[in-house]
């Protein structure tokens, strides 16, 4: 299996389908991880960032030493923090250009538009500060946190993997109080998405990235034991997902299974989701490798390989085309199902050929000597 290709195109499906999810009248929102699992994109989309820093870290700190990946995760944070700023302010302007125009949209909140200009500097500050973040956006914050703080995790984590997993748990234990006490905008209090909480499956990416080559013989072991019990835990998933949509029978099936687990939060990151998506990865990096390297290698897995090496550009990219995408589906009078779909694969295009533009430019910046 092509480890990176096949990566890079589930780190493309996660911003297409972070995409599609908010665009609320979409036909292929429809058809996202959502609605066949307890969790969503976002899970996706933060496992894989915190895989990824393990696996860099590491090549990083054997080549160069740890004081080089601190540096250079401490600088990734200040990038993502700059995307932030940017995508925050252009989710603003594109959302107050639209409305002039007369599109109307509700995939974002219509008081960005108004904000952005009469309170230019003061919406600028709320935003550089965490104290707002926009919604679609928000995941985005919660990356610039975690990054941020990896100089300082990731060596205690490698060090003591063990104490630091207990650590990240009783965190996790405690989030909900913690993340009151956040400074924010919202009534609530707190973050949207949970760090206290999220920092649990983030980690848990950094060590299965970091690890992968000491754990993964230990595990393959008891390869048909994992197996078994991963799949009866995505089956549940799904269950809990799909069930509900199959008259009163499947309905009431699907409040046993909910029942049984209580509610699930996704903000402050539920033990379900978190397990559901452990559960997905093992099917999908052991006994479903061989599948998911082929489909790496198809076209539309290319296609979104191309999405997923776009990096920041592709996810404030994503979020841009939502708002554009559903303001083009919000037409007066009913919107057929056409339309929405043709707004749909629309985005995909535009959204894909972001990711060749960025690939492009990072191979342009690559053969540029340095002085």
């Amino acid at each position: 299996m092509n480890r990176i290709l096949a990566l890079d195109m589930l780190r493309g499906y996660a911003l297409a389908a972070i995409m599609l999810d908010h665009m609320p009248v979409g036909v292929l929102r429809g058809y996202t991880l959502a609605n066949f699992a307890v969790f969503d994109a976002a899970e996706l989309f933060v496992l894989l960032s915190g895989f990824l820093v393990g696996l860099v870290w590491v090549g990083i700190e054997a080549k160069q030493g740890r004081r080089a990946a601190q540096w250079r995760f401490l600088r990734r944070a200040g990038q993502v923090w700059l995307a932030l700023m940017a995508g925050g302010i252009l989710l603003a302007l594109l959302s107050r250009g639209l409305f002039e125009a007369g599109f109307p949209h509700t995939a974002v909140w219509s008081e960005y538009a108004r904000w952005i200009v009469e309170f230019p500097l003061g919406y600028v500050v709320t935003l550089g500060t965490l104290w707002m973040q926009p919604n679609l956006l928000d995941v985005l914050a919660l990356y610039v946190i975690l990054l941020a703080f990896t100089p300082l995790t990731v060596p205690l984590l490698l060090r003591w993997p063990w104490a630091f997993a207990i650590g990240s748990a009783a965190l996790w234990a405690v989030s909900v109080p913690l993340n009151l006490h956040l400074p924010n905008q919202r009534v609530e209090g707190g973050l949207l998405f949970n760090p206290f909480a999220w920092q649990a499956l983030f980690h848990t990416g950094i060590a299965m990235g970091a690890f992968r080559k000491k754990f993964m013989p230990v595990l393959l072991r008891y390869r048909t034991a994992l197996t078994v019990i991963s799949t009866v835990i995505v089956i549940y998933s799904l269950g809990m997902a799909q069930l509900w949509r199959y008259g009163p029978e499947g309905k009431a099936i699907s409040d046993v299974l909910w029942g049984l687990v209580g509610p699930v939060d996704k903000w402050s990151l539920d033990g379900m989701r978190y397990v559901a998506i452990l559960a997905a990865s093992w099917l999908v990096a052991v006994p479903l490798a061989g599948p998911l390297g082929w489909l790496a290698q198809t076209a539309p897995g290319r296609a979104l390989a191309v999405i997923g090496r776009g990096g920041l550009i592709t996810f404030v990219a994503c979020v841009l085309l939502s708002v554009l995408g559903d303001a083009l589906m919000n037409t007066p009078g009913h919107t057929d199902w056409q339309r929405r779909l043709a707004v749909d694969l629309w985005t995909l295009g535009a959204l894909w050929l972001v990711g060749v533009l960025a690939e492009r430019r990072s191979q342009r910046k690559k053969a540029t000597p340095t002085r």
